[in-house]
């Protein structure tokens, strides 16, 4: 400072090199339809109480019932249901259940009425719901809890979801296997598309699950053809009646694609262990058991497709051990840099980290004090990391390197024209996929 004024004066000396915070890297958002509450407005929200608060229950179920007596007198009750194709409030049960916290709704839509022709999932409305996405800063993961009634239409809609993954590239797609598997590694599921490069940013889960959870439904329900029955008129005159069918309503489990549970997997595993760990040989909540037994060998087409290279995440069943989560990998499964989901969020996680971080560099001097700070910075940062276990290597030159400056990554050409080009390697670690136990024989010595 240039002192005029005779007096004493305060100077604070920053000895502390400025830091990388980490972002969030499990906040999902879910794109579908609600009872109510704001529609196309991107809502956060982290509890289950908060997202009924804001956007109601589930939509009513219609429920087909049999009740009929033997010449005994021996009742027997049955009830078919005829589930609605909105999953949302299901979706956001098994997420909470799963380990997830804050997260953002994205409701395009309310539940019509049951008499309402125009009462389905719309393509149409689901991608505006997605678009509504670029301008929202925080969310990492998306989701649509309501793509499996769009048949093989979700694909299209899945391919909107990787562009958009690859166009911001801090976010990851969690998608669910619609209709038969052969389709969705055929033609008919997420391509490489114009870029090449966009199936990193996606991982799909197969088969759907079998949840301890019951469907929501009304006080009227369908005893047949055109002919309906009130529960709570019934539930007086004559109980036991009631008691039958509203037994065999609530044992009627919800039938759930993978992806919102998946979702609080991944929110689970990166608050325990880090987003460099694979969300993978975990248990999930509230599941009684996936939809479609997988055996060893129907898995190897799964995991390893030598035709179109895209992998699908089977969830097993092991004796003694639950339901598992039994893949970790993207759809680019022919990729060594990008097979894997932890390595690629953890590479998501680190990219916005540091970009957020060095935006307080632009318009200062492009000087070598300047790319000194930077370096110090994200180097910081990346030795955190290494600590943390998410960099392979036994020293910190092994795990990573950051370079910057004149005749290393710019040249004076850059520099005239305002460019800091700094460059970041890093070591990540993989998944130990498959171990392989070798066994031999030990000759007996004498």
């Amino acid at each position: 400072m240039n002192y005029k004024t005779p007096g004493v004066y305060v100077e604070e000396i920053a000895k502390f090199p400025p830091s990388v915070a980490q972002v969030e890297t499990a906040i999902p958002a879910f794109i579908g339809y609600t009872e109510k509450g704001p529609k196309n407005e991107p809502t956060r929200i982290s509890s289950m109480l908060e997202y009924e608060a804001i956007f109601g229950k589930a939509k009513e179920e219609t429920f087909e019932i049999t009740d009929t007596a033997d010449s005994n007198g021996v009742f027997t009750t049955t009830a078919t249901v005829i589930p609605s194709q909105f999953k949302m409030y299901y979706a956001m049960q098994m997420y909470f259940a799963n380990g997830g916290g804050a997260c953002y709704i994205v409701s395009v839509n309310t539940f019509q009425d049951e008499d309402d022709e125009d009462n389905l999932v719309e393509p149409l409305e689901l991608e505006a719901g997605l678009k509504l996405l670029e301008k929202e800063d925080e969310p990492t993961l998306i989701v649509f809890p309501d793509a499996e009634a769009l048949a093989s239409q979700a694909y299209k809609l899945y391919e909107k979801a990787l562009d958009h993954a690859e166009m911001m590239k801090d976010r990851f797609v969690i998608m669910d296997v619609v209709g038969e598997v052969a389709e969705f590694k055929g033609a008919t599921g997420p391509s490489v598309g114009p870029s090449g490069k966009r199936l990193k940013y996606g991982a799909a889960y197969y088969p759907k699950l079998e949840t301890v959870l019951s469907y929501n439904y009304d006080a009227v329900v369908k005893t047949g053809l055109n002919t309906t029955l009130d529960l709570s008129l019934l539930k007086t005159s004559d109980s036991a009646k009631y008691n039958r069918i509203k037994k065999a309503i609530e044992s009627k489990r919800v039938v759930l694609a993978p992806s919102s549970a998946m979702a609080g997997i991944y929110a689970r595993v990166d608050s325990t262990s880090g987003v460099w760990k694979s969300p993978a040989n975990v248990g999930l909540n509230y599941v009684v058991a996936p939809t479609v037994k997988v055996s060893h060998e129907e898995q190897m087409s799964l995991n390893v497709n030598p035709d179109t290279g895209k992998s699908i995440n089977a969830i097993r069943s092991f004796t003694g051990k639950g339901t598992l989560v039994w893949g970790a990998r993207t759809l680019d499964g022919n990729s060594n840099e990008w097979r894997y989901i932890s390595v690629r969020r953890f590479f998501n996680m680190v990219e916005e980290s540091v970009k957020k971080a060095t935006e307080r560099f632009v318009f200062e001097p492009n000087t070598a004090n300047t790319w000194i700070r930077v370096q110090t910075m994200i180097e910081n940062f990346l030795n955190q990391q290494w600590q943390d276990g998410a960099l392979a290597g036994s020293k910190p030159e092994e795990a990573y390197y950051v370079s910057v400056g004149l005749n290393k990554t710019m040249s004076a050409q850059d520099i005239l024209e305002g460019n800091m080009v700094i460059e970041i390697g890093m070591a990540a670690v993989r998944p130990a996929e498959f171990i392989v136990l070798r066994f031999s024989h030990k000759l007996q010595e004498a």
